[in-house]
Formats: structure tokens, sequence, C-alpha cells
């Protein structure tokens, strides 16, 4: 899963990235201080690995990860080159989700490229050099199937599709505001729109802010959120940074004291979960304890093909406890006595939290 972390200089990017990656990246108050993208490394924070290691009493326990890129600064013109816009645009395209920065606090000691304060514009200044540089992306494929059409019409519901997605880019629109027939999202994908990936605006807010879960520039960014069906984390920067620095054990401590119930990374991962569809499965024995992460829907065929192919290709059954029901029995000995375990096919659906051994043919 890889989550690509954007927004205007000096709204806080790096820092919440430095926070919540430990992974070094430069902050500086100044723009572009971000050249090439920083990759961190986050694991998924799962209380049920603990209790399933317990259990089975693994030798080792593997979380599932996020990959987060900072990508550089982006301003007026991106789409055109400006600043680093190039650089921008093509690594923003590797990413499966947008987490778009809004700066949502004063401070006179830290510049604004803009000048001001004001979310809404921050948002609709990134926005738009990504639907600019999508349109000219579509514009080529338009003139290109327009000219095919006539030797191949098979391409025909190709065009229609991209002649739909120039129109509403043409009026500003994200590829994502337009409702597709299942036919043209599949067709969509090979597109590989910037405007297409689904966005988790971060509200960077002051500890006073966050409190108080939100302030006026929050409400703003809200608003503007609901309009386009995207998610919205409220953070503070400065305080993920200090967490980033404590020890496990004083992290729940740290946040008890301020009255937070989690910290922003966590919010940022559910969020991260909800807008790609994403579940996780869970196996379980002597040697590892193991969160799989799969797309919701997945067959239990497609889920044992996250372990290893030959798991997909030569699939039996499934064997398969909740994990809640194996976390009050305690034991797989006793799931079993109590008729807990099921045997489930290839037209299963994998569930959150399924805990499951995978039956196959080599």
């Amino acid at each position: 899963m890889k989550m690509g972390i954007v927004g205007l200089p000096n709204v806080g990017k790096s820092t919440i990235f430095n926070a919540i990656t430990a992974a070094g990246a430069d902050s500086a108050n100044y723009p572009f201080c971000t050249i090439e993208p920083n990759v961190g490394v986050v694991t998924v924070p799962d209380h049920r690995l603990d209790r399933l290691t317990e259990i089975s009493k693994s030798e080792k326990t593997i979380p599932t990860i996020i990959e987060f890129y900072d990508i550089a600064g982006l301003v007026k013109g991106a789409s055109k080159g400006e600043g680093l816009g190039n650089k921008f645009l093509s690594h923003i395209r590797e990413v499966e989700a947008i987490v778009h920065v809004v700066r949502c606090f004063n401070d006179d000691n830290v510049t604004h490229v803009e000048g001001s304060i004001n979310p809404v514009r921050d948002i609709e200044i990134i926005n738009l050099e990504l639907i600019l540089a999508d349109l000219e992306v579509m514009t080529k494929r338009r003139d290109k199937l327009t000219k095919q059409l006539k030797g191949d019409k098979g391409l025909q519901k190709e065009l229609d599709l991209t002649n739909k997605v120039v129109e509403a880019l043409e009026n500003e629109n994200p590829a994502r505001s337009i409702d597709y027939t299942e036919e043209e999202k599949i067709l969509l994908k090979g597109f590989n729109l910037l405007t297409n990936k689904p966005v988790i605006y971060v509200a960077n807010v002051d500890e006073e802010s966050l409190l108080e879960n939100g302030n006026k520039y929050v409400d703003e960014v809200r608003s503007y959120a609901d309009n386009e069906y995207s998610e919205v984390v409220v953070l503070s920067g400065k305080i993920e940074s200090e967490i980033s620095e404590l020890e496990d054990g004083e992290k729940s401590f740290f946040l008890e004291e301020l009255g937070l119930k989690e910290s922003g990374l966590d919010k940022l991962i559910k969020k991260s979960y909800k807008i790609l569809g994403l579940i996780s499965f869970l196996t379980t024995g002597p040697k590892e304890t193991r969160a799989w992460t799969v797309k919701e829907g997945s067959t239990a065929p497609k889920a044992a093909g996250k372990i290893h192919t030959d798991f997909e290709r030569g699939f039996i059954r499934a064997e398969i406890v909740s994990y809640e029901e194996l976390d009050r029995h305690g034991s797989m000995v006793k799931v079993k006595e109590e008729g807990k375990l099921r045997l489930e096919g290839k037209d299963y659906i994998v569930k959150d939290g399924d805990v499951i051994l995978f039956r196959f043919n080599v």
C-alpha cells in the first residue's frame, strides 16, 4: 500500500512525514526542501497479532505495512513544469492514494508560499494542477483514439469514456467525481489518472485546535471534502513529532494525558484502509503470526495468492476461524472441539479478522 503525501510548500508535510515514519526527511522552512520522494515504511498497529502470537507461541510477529512517500512541494504552474512540477507529477502517479496535507494553523514564524492561510484555496491550487496534467494526457489520448477508430471500431467504448473524462476535467472536476459503469471502471484503471486516486485531506492544526477537534479552517476542509466524498484526518504535526520520540509504552500515557484516544498516524491508517477498501486476514502458528492485506470482497484463493502464487493455483480449501472465536477459546484445539473451525471453498469471501490456514496442492 503506497500513499503519497502532498501539499504546498511549508504546510507541515515533511514534518508530518518525519513524525509518522521516523524516516528522517529534511524539513526546513523554505520551499522545495524535499527534492526526491522520501519513503518511509510504517507498520500497521493491530492488537490481534499480539494475542495470536501469545496463543500460538510464535517465534515471529509480522504486521502489515504502509509505504508513505513524501513528495516535493507543488506551486501554481506545476502542470507546465513550474517549481518541481514535473517531478511531482511523475512521483504521484506511482502511489495508490493521496494524503493531501493542508495548513490549518496560524504561525507568523512559518512563511506561507501564498502569503496567507486559506486551506480551500491551497487545496484547489494542487487539485487544479492535477486536473490540468490529466487533461493534457486525456486530450492526447482522445486525439489518438479518434484517428485509430477509423480502423478499429472496437475502440469506441474507450473513446466514449475518454470524452466523458475530458468533459469533467475541462469543467475543473476531478476524474473521481464522475459516476462510472463497472465496465468503465475496468477501462479507467489503464488510464492511471492523478485525479482518480482517492484522497485523504490531513488538516494540520495547532495543539489547541487538535484538542477541540478542529477550528474554522478545518470546518472549511471538511465541507470541501464532503462535496467530493473524500476523507479528512485532523492532526498536529507538532504533537505527532513529540509522540514519535517516545517509547511505545509512553505513547499511550502521553495521549491519555492530552485527552486523545489515538495518534494522528492511527487515524490516518484507518482512513487509508477505508478509502482503498482494504481488510486484513491473519495467519498464525509456532513459526510466525502475520497480518495480510487484501481488497475487501477478495475470495479465499485470491487471499491465498497474497501469501504465495502456488497457494492460489493449487487452492483446495481454507480452514477458517474468526479472531474473536480464537481469542475467546484460547487455542485452536478448543476451537475445533467447539466446532467453530469452518471449511470454506473457492467462493468464500474473506472477512476482516479471519484467521486462515490454506490447504493446497503443489
